[in-house]
């Protein structure tokens, strides 16, 4: 089946369409990336993901991949010759990253994004706190599991680094937003040292929109969302 035959369907601002998007780029496939409109949604979109109806979704020929973590593994394995591997080879080092990024996005994920849905200071406080000891077990791991090695996936960027830094742009607008500061040098120093590392590569810049792009997104999310309760 033909390279040429991709289609991946998005958001732009989405984290889980942005590690896709970040692997196919350091992979060097060419793909059509067709944007979507969630509150709209596309009968394309409507006809390759009818479970779950949302983003990403990887259209390969006749064939169609839904989830992120689920589009990247098969990124990899489809052009295992194409670029670094996304997943490690040994299986051990494979069901170690597969923990982490479940972790990142089961746990640190909901952590950062709790700070912004916070009532009150004091529900801000806790999840503040929550999200900054689920860094510093990110930065343990980074210490013990991938230990002297530039990125998670060792001297190139991997499963978890894309699926971390995929985030790394909605981390930083909520760290403006709320005046927290999560990505501290002295509580996650190896991870501070990471993002540097992560976000020079060519691939990520050209994938991860900016803080004052997902700062406004946030605020037209806030009136859209605001718009379809009114109508209801």
């Amino acid at each position: 089946m033909a390279q040429g035959d991709l289609k991946l369907l998005g958001e732009w601002a989405s984290p889980y369409v942005i590690r896709v998007r970040m692997v196919l780029e350091q992979k060097g496939l060419s793909y059509e990336y067709l944007e979507q409109d969630l509150y709209n949604k596309s009968e394309l979109l409507l006809k390759h993901n009818p479970i779950h109806k949302k983003v990403p979704v990887l259209i390969h020929g006749d064939r169609t991949i839904c989830e992120s973590l689920v589009i990247l593994q098969y990124i990899d394995e489809n052009w295992p010759g194409t670029g670094p591997h996304v997943l490690p080879v040994d299986p051990y080092e494979r069901a170690v990253a597969r923990f982490w990024t479940a972790y990142i996005d089961d746990k640190l994920f909901l952590s950062f994004i709790g700070i912004l849905k916070a009532a009150t200071e004091e529900t801000k406080a806790e999840k503040i706190a929550d999200t900054i000891a689920a860094l510093e077990l990110l930065e343990e791991a980074f210490k013990k599991c991938f230990a002297g090695k530039n990125f998670f996936g060792g001297d190139s960027i991997g499963f978890v680094d894309v699926t971390f830094g995929s985030q790394l742009a909605w981390i930083k607008t909520v760290e403006k937003i709320s005046g927290a500061k999560l990505f501290d040098k002295t509580k996650v120093p190896l991870l501070v040292e990471w993002e540097k590392r992560f976000l020079a590569a060519d691939f990520v810049k050209s994938a991860l929109p900016s803080v004052e792009m997902i700062e406004e997104y946030m605020g037209m999310l806030r009136v859209t969302r605001w718009k379809v309760a009114s109508a209801n």
